[in-house]
């Protein structure tokens, strides 16, 4: 999941980075990791806190309304908040102008993600790779390919959300919502505290090795 939101990160970027002045080109790199981070740990921050309910549901709803609707979203604003507190602090920009650029990349990066899972013809990305990405794999997620058993399948729930069916597969009868919210929640907050202790910047490590 990591190198599909880089990717979408650097190709909304353009603008709202690489041709800004307000960025010197030497810094382009480090914030465009700052946006990728500000995305992938909001995310893991929600989920940890609880929030799966959150997430699908952003993730459901999210693109119906564009990038503008999707300020309107508590996370998304929350995100573009601390991508703008970030450009301010490292890199000494105005607040209006931090403003501008956080509240058009983080929300077009996010519209991007939101329509790679509703889209049935991208198999780069999808709810299951996402929370697995998310949770380090310390969740019950249904593996690519799997026809039944043995994890719960985000993405059919998701499609069921949408109106994009869904085969029901590795995701059936026996799965208690409020048990899968309780191992996503302790899967989230054991990738974060495994993150934290691996020594390194965590996931920002990761993000500019993607970038490089």
């Amino acid at each position: 999941m990591l190198d599909q939101l880089i990717g979408l990160v650097k190709q909304y970027a353009g603008d709202a980075i690489v041709k800004n002045p307000d960025i010197p080109n030497e810094k382009n790199e480090e914030a465009m990791a700052e946006a990728s981070n500000t995305v992938v740990g909001g995310l893991q921050n929600i989920l940890a806190g609880g929030g799966l309910q959150s997430i699908m549901n952003l993730f459901s709803q999210g693109n119906k309304g564009g990038t503008a609707g999707l300020m309107q979203n508590p996370i998304v604003n929350m995100m573009a908040g601390h991508f703008m507190k970030k450009l301010m602090g490292k890199f000494g920009i105005n607040s209006g102008a931090a403003s501008n650029i956080a509240t058009s990349l983080i929300p077009s990066v996010l519209n991007g993600l939101i329509s790679k899972t509703q889209d049935p013809n991208d198999k780069s990305v999808d709810m299951n790779s996402i929370i697995r990405s998310l949770t380090g794999g310390n969740a019950p997620v249904a593996e690519p390919q799997q026809s039944g058993g043995g994890g719960f399948d985000f993405q059919d729930l998701l499609n069921k959300f949408t109106g994009g069916g869904g085969s029901n597969a590795g995701g059936g009868g026996g799965f208690d919502i409020g048990d899968i919210i309780s191992k996503v929640t302790k899967g989230a907050q054991q990738n974060q505290e495994s993150q934290s202790s691996g020594g390194g910047g965590g996931i920002m490590d990761m993000i500019k090795g993607f970038l490089k």
